[in-house]
């Protein structure tokens, strides 16, 4: 009981949970990923940071997200089970977070970055969350994205097509889905926190109404079979993505309801959510952080 206590109150009393990426219990400090087989050639990577997809096959090893520069480590160790980091042909960044881009320092040594035009511009500036006190300097030439686009690219590779298309001013200006089309999987990247409420960057053009839009457009392009990961949560499914989605809309038309009462983001907080919502706030986000993103997004 007092281990438990004691991990509770660390978690929750985190001074930079963006940055430590402590924000739920699979997201705790460590020095490992747990690798996971989504096929023969498709491998999902949890650690601390962001969710890692890993494809590989003759052509090389292609990567969606690359987590944190403290994880390089353990990435160049899951690396070397699939033929080492030289065998990296490409990296994907689903958006410019450090928690997904840090370890753009380690692959860009060996291999060119794909990322939407924003995630470039944002990389090769000074940038700053200041909801989690969180200050990211410029990176260095060769861990800024090289290939970019605007609405979507398509990279064929190791007998698959993995179609990349960019959903705007969702989670920030920069995100895009990855659909890995005949493996039928999706890195949705921070466009879905799996189970809990998500952050959404409001300083780096993020909105909620636009991302629960997105995400509905996303389930209009994948089937019940499709497996579905998260930016940051555990694998999940087409009918977890729908729950995500319905969360989203329906808290925020809780609280557009308040506001149009007249109620203050205080008052607002003070009322609370719906009850069907409280398990949501089990990960990075209280209930009255969500709150306030909501109303900040909607003002």
């Amino acid at each position: 009981m007092k281990l438990l206590i004691l991990c509770l109150v660390t978690l929750l009393t985190s001074a930079n949970l963006f940055a430590s990426g402590a924000g739920t219990s699979h997201h705790l400090p460590t020095k490992l990923f747990k690798s996971t087989a989504l096929s023969e050639n498709i491998f999902l990577l949890q650690g601390e940071g962001g969710n890692i997809a890993l494809l590989k096959g003759d052509e090389g090893l292609v990567l969606i997200d690359a987590g944190y520069e403290k994880m390089t480590k353990a990435l160049d160790h899951e690396l070397a089970r699939h033929g080492g980091v030289e065998q990296v042909t490409y990296l994907i960044n689903t958006h410019w977070h450090t928690d997904h881009t840090q370890g753009n320092a380690f692959i860009g040594e060996y291999a060119p970055i794909i990322a939407h035009k924003n995630v470039r511009r944002r990389l090769l500036t000074r940038q700053e969350v200041k909801f989690f006190n969180m200050v990211s300097e410029p990176y260095a030439s060769h861990a800024i994205p090289s290939i970019t686009f605007d609405k979507s690219i398509v990279l064929s590779i190791n007998s698959e097509t993995l179609e990349i298309i960019h959903f705007p001013n969702g989670h920030t200006d920069g995100d895009s889905v990855v659909f890995i089309k005949s493996a039928n999987i999706v890195h949705m990247g921070d466009h879905f926190f799996s189970g809990f409420y998500p952050f959404i960057d409001l300083g780096t053009g993020g909105n909620v109404r636009n991302m629960a839009n997105n995400v509905k457009a996303v389930l209009a392009k994948i089937d019940d079979e499709t497996i579905v990961i998260p930016g940051h949560g555990p694998l999940s499914s087409k009918a977890d993505l729908e729950e995500f989605h319905q969360m989203i809309v329906e808290t925020t038309a809780e609280v557009e309801a308040m506001l149009i009462d007249g109620m203050s983001v205080e008052e607002i907080q003070a009322e609370g959510l719906s009850l069907e919502w409280e398990d949501w706030s089990a990960g990075y986000l209280s209930t009255d952080d969500w709150i306030k993103i909501i109303i900040t997004s909607l003002k």
